[in-house]
């Protein structure tokens, strides 16, 4: 099972990666409910051993393409973001003192300042796209404007995928002419 969840988790990062255009420097957002994943009603049963093989699949694909993760925390720890210092570095992001944990921050997040080689905790990010595993509404840390889109896989174990990109703004008026590679 861990290894099918492993195998799901790196097809919808390289799926979303590919549609949304991220690269070097850019941010992806995961939140993402362990408990979703293994059956369960969202925050009942977190799962760390879930987490590691979401982890698993996910981290390895964004690392190759030079992609930030931002990890989202759970409601308890008000969604704040964990990533690498590197990241909040270059976003000018100011760190905040929290340490996820399996029920106060969530699972994948606490995997994911586990692994990181120099974790922060921040309040928010504006991440050029994101993976929603299980209903955990990462819309808050999306640029505007954010843009839902249809990829497989649709679930990772039973948890639900909502996938967003994000584009620029439009602006002008009747006379104005948008570049279709920014779409």
């Amino acid at each position: 099972m861990l290894g099918e969840i492993q195998k799901q988790a790196k097809q919808a990062a390289e799926s979303l990666l590919a549609v949304a255009k991220a690269g070097p420097g850019d941010i992806m957002v995961i939140g993402c409910s362990t408990s979703e994943v293994g059956g369960h009603k969202i925050g009942s049963f977190s799962s760390m051993e879930l987490a590691g093989a979401l982890f698993a699949g996910i981290y390895p694909v964004l690392q190759e393409k030079g992609v930030f993760l931002a990890a989202q925390c759970c409601e308890h720890l008000n969604r704040c973001i964990v990533l690498e210092r590197a990241a909040a570095e270059q976003y000018r992001l100011v760190p905040v003192n929290a340490v996820p944990q399996p029920k106060a921050g969530g699972s994948f997040a606490t995997t994911a300042y586990q692994a990181f080689q120099s974790p922060v905790v921040v309040e928010a990010v504006q991440a050029k796209c994101g993976m929603d595993i299980g209903g955990t509404l990462i819309g808050m840390h999306l640029m505007p404007v954010a843009v839902p889109v249809r990829l497989e896989p649709s679930r990772i174990g039973q948890a639900n995928i909502i996938f967003a990109r994000s584009r620029p703004k439009f602006i002008g008026g009747i006379r104005a002419r948008y570049d279709e590679n920014l779409l």
